[in-house]
């Protein structure tokens, strides 16, 4: 061990930046030196997350590696006041905060950091009063998310401090249908780097003229530079016109969480209307046949996590020919739908299905995608006792771990097979 320490600190840093997260504290953990080396190289850790909870745990050494590594990204659950006291005193430089089920009551200690660039609030059921603490960190925040936080603040003051945020390109509000905003176009007119909206409609029956109409906008015919567009329990009437300023938009999700939608579907007016759409997601809704004759030939990337036939994949197949990214879960059995994938969509790159009910050799045929790159298995779970159903695995079973060895050598490993999804520590559950 001793001639193994004596190599040069570079060719280990080196070695450690092939290694996981995991793995790298597993390593830190074996001794002393590795612990020093991987402390004091704050490029191995850049992008590292980290989820604190139960602060009572945390000392004064846990702390000072998480400053000599600078961690930049911060989960914290069921935290208080004093802990984000705590937190901005070790990482003043903290860049990405999320609080989950907040405890603390006013968040004004935010504003003690001056360098946060994405803030996520999720299921805080303490009221927030107002929004104040957003005028401190108008500068720099680029990423916004409020998911089921309890707002008691009228929605013209949520709106106002929203739209300070200047330097937005990313703004998130989900709610349970409580907050009343006519329109979109009052936030739009003010955020004019935002890239990204994921919005709660709700509320919305019939969307005017204006909707999503900003200011500047007004009266020209000129269209948005937002790109990516999410909306929850979306059934509202809406006109070609009333999308024109989308008409740049190059992914649009659509996620019936709560709702059933009523008989006419609304899609159908989206998709004929969004010309340079890349990108299309819909979570439950109407059946895929209700749009799949008007998906736009422009489209890359399809999620359908929706009741479909095999002769609906076979229309998409020719309605979008050049298709690369698939998820596909639908609500009906997917045991027939799986061996049709290489003959329908031969471009493929990264699938995303799931393997229970499905044969063996129809899983297999999935090597005849010959540009497949990546294969992610969604429900690598299993139930080792039949007699007790209710026990379930949360990892691959020796069945499909076997599958995947015969799946890999058929294609001489060219293919990577994910059984476990990796969701940003910031992103909330809802999409």
């Amino acid at each position: 061990m001793t001639s193994f320490l004596q190599l040069p600190a570079e060719l280990w840093l080196q070695v450690f930046s092939f290694l996981s997260w995991k793995d790298k504290l597993r390593v830190r953990c074996t001794c002393s030196h590795f612990k020093h080396l991987l402390d004091k190289s704050r490029l191995l850790w850049d992008g590292f997350s980290v989820v604190l909870q139960d602060f009572s745990r945390y000392n004064h050494s846990f702390w000072r590696s998480l400053a000599q590594r600078q961690v930049g990204r911060v989960l914290v659950r069921s935290g208080k006041k004093k802990h984000l006291a705590q937190i901005s005193s070790w990482l003043p430089d903290l860049s990405a905060l999320r609080l989950d089920d907040w405890k603390g009551g006013a968040i004004n200690e935010l504003k003690r950091f001056h360098q946060l660039q994405q803030l996520s609030l999720t299921s805080c059921s303490t009221p927030l009063t107002n929004l104040d603490f957003l005028f401190s960190l108008r500068h720099n925040l680029t990423q916004l998310s409020l998911c089921n936080v309890h707002l008691t603040c009228p929605a013209p003051h949520l709106l106002g401090a929203i739209s300070q945020l200047t330097s937005l390109t990313s703004l998130l509000l989900h709610h349970d249908g409580n907050l009343k905003v006519p329109a979109l176009n009052g936030v739009l007119t003010h955020l004019t780097k935002l890239k990204h909206l994921s919005w709660t409609m709700i509320t919305y029956k019939i969307l005017p003229q204006d909707f999503f109409r900003p200011t500047h906008l007004a009266g020209r015919g000129g269209a948005l530079h937002l790109c990516d567009l999410q909306l929850l329990n979306y059934d509202a009437v809406v006109t070609q016109e009333v999308l024109q300023p989308l008409s740049h938009l190059q992914s649009l999700s659509m996620f019936h969480l709560y709702s059933v939608p009523g008989p006419t579907c609304h899609l159908q007016t989206w998709l004929t209307s969004l010309p340079q759409l890349h990108s299309l997601t819909v979570y439950g809704g109407h059946p895929l046949a209700a749009y799949v004759d008007f998906l736009p030939s422009t489209l890359l990337s399809l999620t359908l996590c929706v009741d479909l036939e095999p002769e609906d994949l076979q229309v998409v197949s020719l309605r979008a020919p050049h298709l690369q990214h698939l998820h596909l879960e639908p609500w009906s059995s997917s045991s027939s739908l799986v061996r049709l994938l290489p003959q329908l969509f031969p471009h493929l790159t990264m699938l995303r299905i799931r393997h229970h009910n499905v044969p063996d050799s129809d899983f297999l045929q999935l090597q005849n995608l010959q540009q497949l790159d990546v294969l992610e298995i969604l429900d690598s779970y299993y139930r080792p006792n039949p007699l007790d159903p209710s026990l379930v695995v949360n990892k691959p079973s020796p069945h499909l771990l076997q599958l995947i060895v015969d799946f890999q050598k058929m294609t001489n490993h060219r293919v990577k097979v994910l059984t476990s999804s990796h969701r940003d520590l910031l992103t909330c559950h809802c999409v």
